[in-house]
């Protein structure tokens, strides 16, 4: 039995489209479905050339009447700056803010599941910045079960989220100190990853990343997907070799240069982090790894924090 949608708080859930007409109808049908029903819906849509816009522009006619749904124009600098635009409206309505990617299904819990879990945590830090993320199954096409992501095993922080992320956009739920911190961020600029840098942004600032053990959508795994299966032994031997590539270090390098340019809202030791990182020597060698270590950085692994040592003394972080 859920409470009615008077006494719920509201989410906003912010979804981002490009030509994603194919699965888009399942991803929307399934708000409908959701235990937790004070929810609007705000589309940023990056120029779709396919169905994308007349499948939310029948939705929103269909359901427009009964809650808020607006369709705005994304930026047209790719995944990353449309999420964070959409994050940084100023007129994007107060509460929690729910992120979605457009061609998943959420399981009919997934809200009511975050709202609890964010409620927990601001009546201790109520004025905290608090970003939520959960698991999900892993499925094909056909929706078929191929996999689950992996949970978290550390605790998810900053000496974390330096160097690897946690909290996967398509599950991530936002409360109203985190929007509020990303607004009064810098506008970025080339960000690899909108949910990698959420996860560093919040807990840089003091906030807190809350994970949730529990699967709350289904993931379609598309084969070109760059950080998208975390199951299996296959896909830790493939997170070991892309720490060891130079792309992870461009990844981090492009972090870095971010979290730099918004000093004013970081805690002290996590400005002296990333100064540290950016200007420690050497730059490679045992020393380096010596310097990653002694800065309490790591991974959710013993293997994947002993492969970003070696990546230290590679000279690619």
């Amino acid at each position: 039995m859920t409470d009615g949608p008077l006494h719920q708080p509201h989410v906003t859930i912010a979804l981002c489209t490009y030509n994603g007409g194919a699965h888009l109808q399942f991803q929307l049908e399934s708000f409908l479905h959701q235990h937790h029903k004070n929810w609007s819906l705000w589309i940023s849509d990056d120029g779709s050339t396919d169905e994308t816009l007349d499948t939310l522009q029948r939705f929103a006619q269909a359901h427009g009447e009964a809650r808020d749904i607006r369709i705005v124009n994304g930026p047209r600098r790719g995944l990353a700056a449309n999420y964070l635009s959409l994050l940084r409206r100023y007129d994007l309505p107060s509460g929690l803010v729910a992120l979605s990617d457009q061609d998943d299904i959420w399981l009919r819990g997934k809200l009511t599941r975050a709202v609890r879990r964010i409620t927990m945590e601001c009546a201790n830090r109520p004025e905290s910045p608090i970003l939520y993320g959960a698991q999900s199954f892993h499925v094909d096409n056909e929706l078929r079960v191929i996999g689950k992501s992996s949970t978290a095993r550390a605790c998810p922080d900053f000496c974390n989220a330096l160097v690897q992320n946690v909290v996967s956009g398509h599950s991530a739920v936002l409360n109203e100190a985190a929007v509020a911190l990303v607004r009064k961020a810098r506008d970025p600029g080339c960000l690899p990853f909108h949910d990698w840098w959420l996860y560093q942004l919040i807990t840089a600032a003091g906030g807190t990343a809350v994970i949730d053990e529990r699967p709350v959508l289904l993931y379609r795994q598309h084969p070109s997907a760059t950080m998208g299966s975390h199951d299996g032994w296959r896909a830790r031997l493939d997170r070991i070799r892309m720490v060891l590539g130079k792309t992870y270090g461009d990844w981090i390098a492009a972090n870095l240069e971010e979290l730099t340019r918004n000093a004013d809202l970081l805690e002290p030791k996590a400005n002296e982090l990333v100064s540290t990182m950016i200007q420690g020597t050497p730059s490679w060698g045992l020393g380096r790894a010596a310097m990653l270590r002694r800065l309490g950085l790591h991974r959710q692994t013993r293997l994947g924090t002993g492969a970003l040592m070696l990546a230290g003394f590679l000279g690619r972080v």
